[in-house]
Formats: structure tokens, C-alpha cells, sequence
């Protein structure tokens, strides 16, 4: 079965969901924001098929999540380096990890959370507008042309 392509749709939704529409490329790109950069780290990790791996990482590769730097000539091996597109995806996984932990473990905490790095604090992912600082509230909004 082909999959709908939606990267020439004129929503930025439809676009990221092009990208990251399959399930393991969010969790590939999870596990690169934990320091995983060498294709076997991603394997034992994820579980996920060789294959799948390969297009996933060429996929971010191409674009411009990831850069791949070669770490040995010979044989040929490689590290996946996050650009700073790459960085500025985890407001986006930040965003799901946030849907996800209030909404898919019902009235219990996930088991996992995360963590300021230099107070230990929990911290709680929200969606702002860099305007005004302020959550965003889907019914106050509008989408228009530009």
C-alpha cells in the first residue's frame, strides 16, 4: 500500500506529519536527545529493524535533522550528530510527551519523567506563544492566510 505524501500541502501540520508520520522516527529522535549517535546504540535501544533504521536515518539526514559524520575509514562507520533543526524538534516531542503523560496512563504518573539537569526538578512541558508567554488556548485562535 502507497503512503499519502503530504510534504507540498500548504499546512505545517500536514508537512511535520509527512516527516514524522511513521512511529519510530519520533522515537529514533528520542533516543538521539539521549545521546544515542551510532547506529547499533540505535538497535539496541529501539529493537527496530535494520532496514527501517537505515531509511529513518536517511530520511533525517536528507531533512536536515541529523548530519552524519564518519567516526572510522575502514570499515566505513557513522555517527548521527543533531543539527540545530534536529534540536528544535524536541518542542515537539516535548509537546507529545506532554499529551502522552497527562493522557495515556489514566490515573496514574508515567513511569519516567523529566528532569531539570542542574536543579533535579521535574519539569512539565507546555506549549506557549513566544509573543506573549502565555499557554496557548486552542479556542482562542484562528488559522488565516497570510
Amino acid at each position: 500500500m502507497r503512503r499519502t505524501r503530504f510534504d507540498d500541502w500548504p499546512c505545517p501540520i500536514a508537512r511535520t506529519t509527512d516527516l514524522i508520520g511513521d512511529w519510530w522516527t519520533p522515537l529514533v529522535m528520542r533516543e538521539a536527545f539521549l545521546g544515542r549517535k551510532r547506529f547499533d546504540e540505535f538497535i539496541d535501544a529501539l529493537g527496530i529493524p535494520r532496514a527501517v533504521l537505515t531509511d529513518r536515518l536517511d530520511r533525517l539526514v536528507t531533512e536536515g535533522l541529523l548530519r552524519k559524520v564518519t567516526y572510522e575509514e575502514r570499515p566505513p562507520r557513522f555517527e548521527y550528530k543533531l543539527t540545530e533543526k534536529g534540536l528544535a524538534f524536541y518542542d515537539v516531542l516535548a509537546a507529545m510527551w506532554r499529551w502522552g503523560a497527562d493522557w495515556q496512563w489514566g490515573d496514574e504518573a508515567p513511569p519516567i519523567k523529566l528532569v531539570d539537569r542542574d536543579t533535579g526538578k521535574e519539569v512539565v512541558p507546555a506549549v506557549v506563544d513566544e509573543n506573549t508567554g502565555q499557554r496557548i488556548d486552542v479556542r482562542r485562535l484562528r488559522v488565516r492566510p497570510r
